[in-house]
């Protein structure tokens, strides 16, 4: 176990998922965000490329932006994202996370994307190797630890997520790293406090929020 008293540790941080919102209210479930006490909009693309499903592109984005008042977390599951980072940064993304497996040249990526004024996110899927981070860690603002295989919401929690956020704060201990470690997919009210306690700064809730009979109550709950 990593001692976590050695960690900067920062207040949880809850990001609910837009892709589990109702896409014909958007507006409504972007105000009840602003309203509650989330910290983040978290933001999935797809492209149906790297991943078996086609979500948002910048005419939502950009819908989204308008009524949000909160950071936009835009979490990339495409190929060649590069192509599209000033893009991104136009549409509101204040933090944009890219693929481990997506990108041939890593940290020319990270570069391009602290070079348009936004916080580096790279997510890593569940098969791959927290390790793999090692060389661009001290790099990152964000790891974004999927912790279920991407492409749908509502999936089941995969519970080696737990040993890889232990895996990845030793890592920041070692390199002195700030980087916050984000939970996406099957975060619930089941196995939050676990994340946390094994130093996960990050939260993203989809179904957990979305699909609850009180979502701001939820997302208090997740908070707290």
């Amino acid at each position: 176990m990593v001692n976590l008293h050695k960690l900067k540790i920062m207040p949880s941080i809850i990001a609910p998922s837009i892709l589990s919102a109702d896409f014909a209210n958007l507006q409504r479930d972007c105000e009840m965000l602003n309203n509650s006490s989330a910290d983040w909009f978290h933001i999935d693309i797809m492209d149906g490329v790297f991943v078996p499903n086609i979500s948002f592109g910048f005419p939502v984005l950009k819908a989204i932006q308008k009524h949000a008042k909160k950071p936009l977390d835009v979490h990339l599951m495409i190929v060649d994202p590069d192509r599209y980072v000033q893009q991104f940064k136009e549409a509101g993304a204040e933090i944009l996370t890219v693929h481990y497996e997506a990108c041939t040249h890593l940290h020319r990526s990270i570069q391009n994307i602290k070079n348009n004024g936004m916080k580096a996110g790279v997510a890593i899927n569940p098969h791959t190797s927290a390790s793999l981070l090692e060389d661009v860690i001290k790099d990152i603002d964000l790891i974004c630890v999927m912790s279920v295989n991407p492409g749908f919401g509502g999936q089941k929690f995969i519970e080696n997520t737990y040993n890889k956020v232990q895996q990845l704060n030793a890592l920041k201990l070692k390199h002195h790293s700030n980087a916050l470690i984000e939970i996406d997919g099957g975060v619930d009210l089941n196995n939050y406090k676990k994340l946390l306690e094994c130093g996960a700064n990050v939260l993203v809730a989809g179904n957990t929020v979305f699909g609850s009979s009180n979502p701001t109550e939820t997302i208090a709950k997740l908070k707290s």
